[in-house]
């Protein structure tokens, strides 16, 4: 018997995203450097969220070495000039590169961004890590900052594309057993990452969020009607069916809003036949988060 698909909608907003390739001498050391930059998943608490798009072998990557394909993605304040989001994620993707890349032996980092609205020039937070030893050479027919080190020597691109995408769709799977969580949550992954151009920032998230909160200063807290522990407290307020244990959440990060339903659609097709999934359903906020309302029914013609 396959999922009920619940006729509503995940909310989605705009976000600025640069697209690297990352390469190494050798493969363990590639896998920490792309694991351990893109592990923290920090969009809502105002810092830089980022994943593994794919892995790429060594005649896709500029210096012929095995590679990883990253998103790194920040917010946009509407509030403000898109001149400050910008600045902020710069400063945040400094971070990263600095703390999680150049300090691996051997590393490089690339610009893999086809059309991008603007660059961000890597000198000044990244370069300058050289103290002013740094010094720019052309290599790979590119132009690169080499960074002297210890375990000589980090090199970076000058610039790095950056352009405006799509943040936060997501689906929930609304699961009656422990087993049904894994097996749907790793089937939807393996389908949405075969498609070009998104990444999943939680992979399996068993934290879906809300805006309003009695706790600002934390950030979005429980999505608090959808915890399966609170129904008999919230009584009829709880939206959890009788038979739903477990409500894992998906979310997809883009560079279209086209890329992100085609990923939406993959992920949820893959898990309409798996036992002990029940139902899927979506996170919005009634417009209150952002421009995209993606409708699930609209995604998924029946």
């Amino acid at each position: 018997m396959k999922a009920e698909i619940e006729d509503t909608y995940a909310e989605a907003f705009e976000g600025i995203y640069c697209r690297l390739i990352v390469t190494a001498d050798d493969e363990e050391t590639l896998r920490k450097a792309a694991e351990k930059a893109t592990a923290t998943p920090s969009i809502v608490i105002g810092r830089v969220e980022a994943g593994i798009e794919k892995w790429l072998m060594p005649e896709e990557t500029p210096d012929g070495r095995k590679g990883a394909l990253l998103q790194f993605w920040g917010g946009i304040d509407p509030n403000k000039p898109f001149s400050n989001s910008l600045k902020k994620f710069e400063i945040e993707l400094s971070y990263r590169i600095r703390q999680d890349i150049l300090v691996r032996p051997f590393t490089a980092v690339f610009d893999a961004l086809p059309n991008p609205e603007g660059k961000l020039d890597m000198m000044e937070r990244v370069g300058h890590c050289g103290d002013g030893y740094e010094w720019i050479e052309n290599r790979y027919g590119r132009e690169m900052i080499i960074v002297p080190i210890m375990v000589p020597d980090f090199q970076i691109e000058r610039t790095l594309g950056y352009a405006r995408g799509v943040m936060g769709a997501n689906f929930w799977i609304m699961c009656t057993t422990k087993e049904a969580l894994k097996t749907a949550g790793e089937k939807a992954l393996a389908s949405i990452h075969k498609v070009e151009g998104v990444i999943t920032p939680f992979d399996i998230c068993s934290a879906g969020s809300k805006p309003e909160t009695r706790y600002p200063w934390i950030g979005p807290t429980t999505n608090h009607p959808y915890c399966p522990s609170l129904r008999s407290r919230l009584g009829e307020k709880s939206q959890v069916p009788e038979e739903v244990g477990y409500i894992p959440e998906i979310v997809i990060n883009g560079v279209s809003i086209e890329n992100v339903k085609k990923a939406m659609r993959a992920g949820i097709e893959s898990i309409l036949d798996v036992n002990g999934v029940i139902r899927i359903s979506a996170g919005n906020y009634e417009g209150k988060l952002g421009k995209y309302k993606l409708w699930l029914k609209e995604i998924l013609p029946e």
